[in-house]
C-alpha cells in the first residue's frame, strides 16, 4: 500500500481544535459568554473551553488563569493584578496611600482613556456590573483584607468600605469630573483618601449599635 492510499483510508482528526490564530478568538468569545450567563464565580476554565472546543490546557496557555482571562475579555489596557500585587508587596503598613497613589497613576497615564470607557460600558449594564462586583471582590479587593487574618463579616465589611473608596475617587475625577476633586493635587488626595481607605484596613470601625 502506496503512502498516499493509507493517508486516504487515515480517518480525519475530530474534537479540539489545534492551536491557530483563531482558537484565541474561539476562547475569547466562550468567555464572553459564560461569564455573561454564569458571571466570574460560576464560570470555569473547564466549562469555557468545552465551549470553544479546546483543550484547557490551551486555555491556560494563551491566557493563564481565569483572572487573567477575564481581564482579556473586557480587554483593560492594564495588568491590574500585577499592578496590585505590586501595591500589597510592601506590607499593610501605608496600604491606603499607595493604593490611590497607584489610582492617580494609572488613571493619568495614557491607558486612563480606555479604562474610563471600559468603566462606563461595565457600570451602564447589569450584567457587566454583576461580573466586576464579583471580579473586584474576590480578585482584587479581598486578597488585601484576607492579608489582615480576620474574621470573614469582617473582611467583607472591610473590603466594601474601601471600595466605596476607591470607585468614589475614580468616578468622581475621572468620569465626572467633580470640580472640588479634579482640583485638588495630588498629594492632598493621596493623603486624603488614602488615610481614609487605612482606616478601613486597619482603624477600628463602629459597631453598628446606635
Amino acid at each position: 500500500m502506496t503512502a498516499g492510499k493509507a493517508a486516504a483510508r487515515r480517518p480525519a482528526r475530530t474534537g479540539r481544535r489545534p492551536g491557530n490564530p483563531d482558537t484565541r478568538r474561539a476562547i475569547l468569545d466562550a468567555a464572553r459568554t459564560t461569564f455573561a450567563e454564569s458571571g466570574f464565580d460560576g464560570s470555569s476554565i473547564r466549562r469555557i473551553a468545552g465551549r470553544a472546543g479546546v483543550d484547557p490546557a490551551l486555555v491556560h496557555h494563551y491566557f493563564g488563569t481565569k483572572d487573567d482571562l477575564f481581564m482579556a475579555t473586557i480587554e483593560m489596557p492594564i495588568d491590574l493584578p500585577a499592578i496590585l500585587q505590586r501595591v500589597g508587596a510592601a506590607g499593610i503598613d501605608g496600604l491606603g496611600e499607595r493604593m490611590v497613589t497607584m489610582i492617580l497613576t494609572v488613571w493619568e497615564s495614557p491607558a486612563g482613556a480606555g479604562l474610563a470607557g471600559w468603566l462606563r460600558t461595565a457600570l451602564a449594564d447589569e450584567g457587566r456590573a454583576r461580573l466586576l462586583r464579583e471580579f473586584v471582590v474576590g480578585s482584587v479587593a479581598g486578597p488585601f483584607a484576607a492579608s489582615l487574618g480576620l474574621p470573614e463579616a469582617e473582611r467583607n465589611r472591610r473590603t466594601g468600605l474601601v471600595m466605596t473608596q476607591v470607585l468614589g475617587l475614580i468616578v468622581g475625577r475621572y468620569l465626572l469630573f467633580l470640580e472640588p476633586v479634579v482640583a485638588l493635587p495630588p498629594a492632598q488626595l493621596i493623603a486624603s483618601v488614602g488615610g481614609t481607605i487605612q482606616r478601613y484596613l486597619t482603624g477600628p470601625l463602629p459597631d453598628g449599635t446606635a
